[in-house]
């Protein structure tokens, strides 16, 4: 293998690897997709190529190579995905405005990129190691990327027409499911002053649920107003531990996000910068449930403010496409003592009676309230044989019946959360008694 290739070889390989670079650096709005680990390392190989050194070009393709294998997809689909995912000047307007009122330039800019893309979205990793193998001097060709089956890209554009033409479909999808962050992801947490995509979020589906029917059908309809841009309450989920309060909200994010529901969940600790998250989405095409599990706050605790602001507003306009789901298993969400009702003797607060009643009534400030009553027998027995048939667990009524029961008595008592954990362990345990010799 020869350090260098002679200048006829380094000529051929440079005048067609320069166009691409050419491209790449003319791009006015998408340069983004070259910042993640796969464009970073494209970019770096087709300077090693353009180099002509055959040791640098080798490693530039390796590093190529295992961005794309990291990726799990192909060298197309990662395009697709950068540029359905892209944040830029175009695709913020064109997800709060009509593609007829863009400005023209924007679109003009927007449609010579799609140009530059679409040549790179027809580079074959073949020819790209044809590239390697010519500036290498190597017998034969590096391995090709290619993977048979990948997850669907979430953008599709034609293969046999100008990407150009399609500008405006392509405006039309950031409408309808955003850009950047919030197009990529469909669960959040606040973490560090910033909304972090969830990668793996509970995949529960409303399919999963079962009993409390009415509950879940008054969630529903409300989280459906929400997306239609009807008026939508924000809601409080009260009961019993383990009934599914979470587990429904969280369902609710997986049956629509394809209609643009995301969620944020917020800890406790972080409810002082409720109104900073509303203010980060409110002008976003999304709509969103701000999820607070297990709320409720003790007798000094002031961090209610923050979320009283966003339950009723302020000075600015509360937004119609943000509401709040608070789940808890008080009623009243502000601690209470005895020794805080006031009594004539007391001289410590002339308004005490006004400032209980501050507390009690904090709960009301949620449009809606939804109650889950503790699982009697009959319900947790509908979960249970709800939860199996979905399993596939292959036992007679009685007997399940039966385990249901014993495992209840011997363990959390009669909830959703028990059924869920006892068909978790009788798919296990029956798993390991079929393969056990």
């Amino acid at each position: 293998m020869r350090d260098r290739p002679d200048d006829k070889e380094l000529a051929a390989v440079q005048s067609q690897v320069q166009p691409y670079r050419q491209r790449i650096d003319g791009l006015l709005f998408y340069r983004s997709v070259f910042d993640q680990p796969v464009g970073t390392a494209f970019l770096a190989l087709l300077n090693a190529l353009e180099s002509g050194e055959s040791a640098l070009s080798l490693r530039a393709y390796g590093a190529w190579f295992k961005a794309l294998a990291t990726s799990e997809a192909r060298w197309s689909d990662y395009l697709l995905r950068q540029i359905a995912y892209a944040e830029n000047p175009f695709t913020l307007q064109a997800q709060r405005t009509d593609f007829a009122h863009l400005p023209a330039a924007l679109v003009e800019a927007a449609r010579h990129d799609l140009g530059t893309l679409q040549a790179l979205y027809q580079l074959s990793s073949d020819t790209v190691a044809g590239w390697v193998q010519a500036i290498a001097q190597t017998p034969a060709a590096p391995i090709a990327w290619a993977v048979d089956e990948t997850p669907p890209p979430p953008l599709v554009l034609p293969d046999d027409a100008p990407w150009a033409d399609a500008v405006a479909s392509l405006a039309h999808h950031y409408r309808r499911h955003g850009s950047g962050l919030l197009a990529q992801y469909r669960a959040f947490t606040w973490h560090q002053g910033q909304l972090c995509g969830i990668a793996d979020p509970d995949p529960i589906r409303l399919g999963n649920l079962t009993a409390y029917d009415y509950p879940r059908q008054q969630l529903v309809q409300n989280t459906l107003a929400l997306l239609k841009g009807y008026p939508a309450l924000n809601v409080l989920l009260y009961g019993s531990r383990g009934v599914g309060k979470s587990s429904l909200v969280k369902a609710l994010v997986n049956e629509y996000a394809d209609q643009g529901l995301r969620l944020v969940e917020v800890a406790k600790a972080d409810l002082r910068a409720l109104p900073q998250i509303v203010g980060e989405v409110r002008a976003c095409p999304q709509k969103f449930i701000i999820f607070v599990d297990d709320l409720s706050f003790e007798e000094d605790d002031d961090t209610f403010k923050a979320l009283k602001v966003v339950l009723e507003g302020s000075t600015t306009a509360r937004p119609a496409n943000v509401v709040v789901y608070a789940t808890s298993n008080r009623r009243h969400l502000v601690r209470e003592y005895f020794s805080d009702r006031p009594r004539p003797s007391d001289q410590d607060e002339v308004q005490s009676w006004d400032t209980m009643q501050e507390k009690l009534s904090f709960s009301d400030r949620f449009g809606l309230t939804l109650t889950f009553e503790p699982a009697d027998q009959p319900t947790y027995l509908a979960i249970v044989h709800h939860l199996a048939q979905q399993a596939d667990i292959a036992l007679t009524e009685d007997d399940l019946t039966a385990r249901a029961l014993q495992w209840a008595t011997r363990h959390n008592g009669r909830s959703g959360r028990t059924a869920r954990q006892f068909i978790d362990w009788l798919t296990a345990d029956l798993g390991l008694a079929e393969r056990s010799p």
